[in-house]
């Protein structure tokens, strides 16, 4: 199963509605645990992607009838005569349907709606039909929860769009939220993004994710997740952020958060794109651990003078010390 790590190197991939905003007053006077922990995030791919091309073996040769439909690697299998295929078990009920007739798949390529008539084949074994392909229905990949409000367990991570390749939307319905536990590290170095090496934790469920825009990820954390260990901090809005010294809190071992000082070298309240702020790592620990900002390290938060102020979303690829942050007012309420 392919990995996402979610730090975007270069624009931000705008692929999903705005989040809603305009509830900053409100939640400023709420307190938030402050996270900087690594997760592992699992969403359904909304639809059956195909990964790859392969010949059927059956009675009557050797055939590929997704390949001799048109049907490409990257293609997502979304209905088949009509009817939605979600998962590869809708995949695989919708070929028995079919029992070897002609059927009409939907696909979604680039962001076009293709139609195509495939006609299934019989294994070898005359167990199952089948039409050539290698396919999948989940995507995951890790990230930083940014914060967690108290009372309500409501969270908010990333900082920034979640896409896959095609960037088509992704469905979250069911999304599951793990804990990840970061065994290593490849360091960026200029001109090459590095990235966190997580493994997932699959029997430690902490949340469940329940919306995703172009400022995140959000869900509700578990009703067992022990925060209390947590620090609590208040939020404040762009307005209160100044050039100079602030920490951010993230996880490059392990799963413990751990705070790194950087430094603030530019605001910019009103950019479009979500790149409030253009932060410098100076903690020379950190600068050992990876060369700077990773991928897997977007969504750890920024904090100043005590308060959290936003959070890391991209790295600059012509130097990993460097990259750009979202307010935090941008991720609030969501």
């Amino acid at each position: 199963m392919r990995k996402l790590f979610f730090v975007l190197t270069g624009a931000l991939l705008l692929c999903f509605t705005l989040c809603g905003g305009g509830r900053f007053a409100d939640a400023a006077a709420s307190q938030y645990y402050l996270g900087g922990m690594t997760a592992g995030f699992l969403l359904s791919a909304n639809g059956v992607e195909v990964i790859g091309l392969k010949e059927v073996i059956s009675e009557n040769g050797v055939s590929c009838p997704a390949a001799d439909a048109g049907i490409r690697t990257g293609d997502k299998i979304v209905a088949v005569d009509g009817i939605h295929t979600r998962t590869i078990e809708d995949l695989g009920a919708a070929l028995e349907r079919g029992a070897g007739k002609s059927s009409e798949f939907t696909l979604r390529r680039g962001g076009q709606t293709i139609k195509a008539d495939v006609t299934p084949v019989k294994d070898k074994k005359g167990t199952q039909y089948k039409i050539g392909v290698l396919i999948r229905d989940e995507l995951s990949g890790i990230g930083t929860v940014t914060y967690i409000e108290k009372g309500s367990g409501r969270f908010g991570s990333l900082g920034h769009a979640v896409c896959d390749e095609e960037r088509d939307s992704l469905s979250i319905a069911d999304a599951s939220v793990y804990l990840c536990s970061i065994i290593g590290v490849n360091r960026g170095e200029r001109g090459r993004a590095g990235d966190l090496k997580g493994l997932f934790l699959s029997d430690y469920k902490i949340a469940s994710a329940d919306k995703v825009c172009e400022t995140g990820l959000y869900g509700t954390f578990d009703d067992g997740y022990d925060c209390s260990a947590l620090p609590t901090v208040e939020i404040a809005p762009l307005s209160a952020a100044t050039i100079g010294s602030a920490v951010i809190y993230s996880t490059v071992d392990g799963t413990v958060p751990q705070a790194y000082d950087v430094a603030i070298a530019k605001v910019d309240p009103n950019n479009k794109q979500n790149k409030n702020f253009v932060i410098k790592v100076t903690d020379e620990e950190l600068l050992r651990e990876t060369g700077g900002i990773v991928q897997g390290m977007s969504g750890s938060p920024i904090v100043q003078d005590g308060k959290l102020i936003g959070a890391v979303t991209h790295v600059f690829l012509n130097d990993p010390t460097r990259g750009y942050g979202i307010g935090i007012e941008k991720m609030i309420g969501n």
